[in-house]
């Protein structure tokens, strides 16, 4: 399944995810569970009903790695089913950039099998979703 980037939804989005970086590194965790298990993703996750994307973000940093974040701000739309029959909604991600004080350590919690800090060169060879590497693409061109 191909994944495109679209405009920017944080309307609508069923998921989300939270960019973390410090330094030249960003923070990625091992999923423990479908439907990305033992693959390297942003921490992230559904959106709650009546959830805001926002503070779905916030929330499922915190629940998978314990890092509180203190913003966050949309990045990058991805919607992860373009091959569905018109008429199926979309699965659509938001990815957000979050701001966090950077002095708590990250552990993995909830999802999260294990956590680590990468460059973007050293994601290449990881298994991740392709939506990661077209966000890691867009994070490497600016």
């Amino acid at each position: 399944m191909d994944e495109v980037e679209v405009a920017i939804n944080t309307e609508s989005p069923r998921a989300v995810s939270a960019i973390v970086r410090r330094g030249n590194r960003y923070l990625l965790v091992l999923r423990a569970n479908p439907p990305a298990q033992n693959m390297f993703a942003f921490p992230g996750g559904r959106v709650d009903p009546g959830e805001d994307a926002t503070a779905a973000a916030l929330r499922e940093l915190a629940e998978e790695t314990g890092i509180i974040a203190t913003s966050a701000r949309p990045y990058a739309t991805y919607d992860l089913t373009p091959d569905r029959p018109a008429g199926e909604e979309h699965y659509l991600l938001t990815a957000f950039e979050v701001t966090e004080p950077g002095t708590v350590e990250p552990r993995a919690l909830d999802d999260a099998a294990a956590v680590g800090w990468y460059e973007i060169a050293e994601t290449r060879g990881l298994s991740m979703p392709v939506s990661m590497h077209a966000c890691f693409d867009k994070l490497e061109a600016r």
